[in-house]
């Protein structure tokens, strides 16, 4: 009862919207991640060398040392952000703490991987393209994968909390586990 006469529920649905609006912004800076990637590479080895080592059939300089550091600069501040900021959502999802730490390892070791992947091609040896395309689809796939486990956690709590209200009698039940 405290729960509505305090206001909780508004408070919680509140944070609830403005959390599943950021992660529709997710869903958009994961798709712009791809349409990225794919402007300047696709999932082969030789354009994933071509892209780091230059190419004399297209005109294009090898990568240099500087400008690779600006990108990695940026990129492992805001993946690093976006790394934690999902990560942090994921503690709210119904899932076992197991599986939340292995999906918060993979997600990390995507964001990382994909970025050194990039200097290990171009500086140590090229056959490290077919790391960066796997550190690339890692790092994609388990972005999904969070967005989409947070999402659905999120919509799956709406639902409880709506029904919650129309019943408040339920609350009390599916505590006891009568419901």
């Amino acid at each position: 009862m405290r729960f509505f006469v305090t206001g909780e529920q508004n408070r919680q649905m509140v944070l609830n919207t403005i959390v599943l609006l950021f992660l529709v912004y997710m869903v958009v800076l994961w798709v712009s991640l791809g349409l990225m990637y794919f402007q300047r590479m696709g999932l082969t080895a030789t354009s994933v060398q071509e892209y780091y080592l230059g190419s004399a059939a297209r005109f294009t300089e090898p990568r240099s040392y500087q400008s690779l550091l600006e990108v990695s600069h940026a990129h492992l501040f805001s993946m690093g952000m976006l790394a934690v900021t999902l990560t942090h959502l994921l503690l709210f999802a119904p899932l076992a703490d197991r599986i939340k730490v292995f999906l918060s390892l993979v997600v990390y070791l995507g964001a990382i991987g994909d970025e050194g992947a990039g200097w290990l091609v171009r500086f140590v040896d090229p056959r490290f393209a077919y790391l960066k395309i796997a550190m690339f689809l890692l790092m994609e796939i388990s972005l999904a994968l969070l967005i989409s486990i947070v999402i659905y956690g999120l919509i799956s709590q709406r639902r409880r909390q709506h029904a919650t209200r129309k019943h408040p009698h339920r609350k009390k039940l599916a505590v006891r586990g009568t419901h």
